[in-house]
């Protein structure tokens, strides 16, 4: 059901008539679960059905280097506590990069000014490089993938005939993660170690649209 969800509104925006095309530039802050907060910029581009209706798609891009702490609650949980090296063994490199389709409705509320709601859904892309268990020193790369949704409000404020300035907040959706096996040098047991990745959070965001 996610991919039958995920392939309409990506493809919305080609099956549906249209009348003008606009393209956005968005910067902000993103707080998801796994990480602490970041920068984020995003473009999005699409098509307006009407004056109140649009049909778009976006691509985002939030990096963060941090130490994952779950990670690390795992590997002293199975082995015992190593602050220095568990840390070196739990840093991570992620770069998130979700592709959405999206929906937009927005109305008037005061001159040159209206608000808008937002809904989206896509796939989440994880890069990430991280540690190698038995020799933290080593980077290694593992992409991972999810089903990702958005819902967001903001403000559009009309610059000139063809510009706006946005600023919105929204709650991003997605949790991808992957599994690895490591033995244990010492007993010859082998033990699965999940690396889970809660993308989800608030983003606020401005920037500019432009219509052409």
């Amino acid at each position: 059901m996610k991919k039958i969800i995920c392939l309409l509104l990506v493809l919305a925006p080609i099956l549906l008539p249209a009348q003008s095309k606009f393209s956005s530039v968005k910067l902000g802050l993103f707080t998801p679960g796994a990480t602490d907060a970041g920068f984020i910029i995003g473009y999005e581009g699409g098509w307006y059905v009407d004056d109140n209706f649009l049909i778009g798609y976006s691509a985002d891009w939030f990096k963060k280097n941090y130490v994952d702490q779950k990670f690390i609650s795992q590997i002293n949980d199975l082995y015992g506590p190593n602050s220095t090296l568990n840390e070196l063994r739990a840093k991570t490199n992620l770069h998130s990069v979700p592709i959405m389709g999206s929906v937009t409705g927005n109305w008037i509320v005061a001159q040159r000014t209206r608000a808008f709601v937002t809904g989206a859904a896509g796939l989440e892309v994880l890069l990430i490089f991280y540690r190698d268990y038995s020799n933290p020193s080593d980077d290694k790369f593992r992409g991972a993938f999810d089903f990702s949704w958005r819902l967001g409000f903001g403000l559009m404020y009309e610059l000139g005939r063809r510009s706006d300035a946005i600023a919105e907040i929204s709650y991003h959706y997605s949790k991808p993660s992957w599994q690895y096996d490591v033995r244990d040098s010492g007993t010859g047991i082998r033990h699965t170690f999940e690396r889970s990745y809660d993308m989800s959070g608030i983003m606020m965001r401005a920037g500019f649209r432009f219509y052409f």
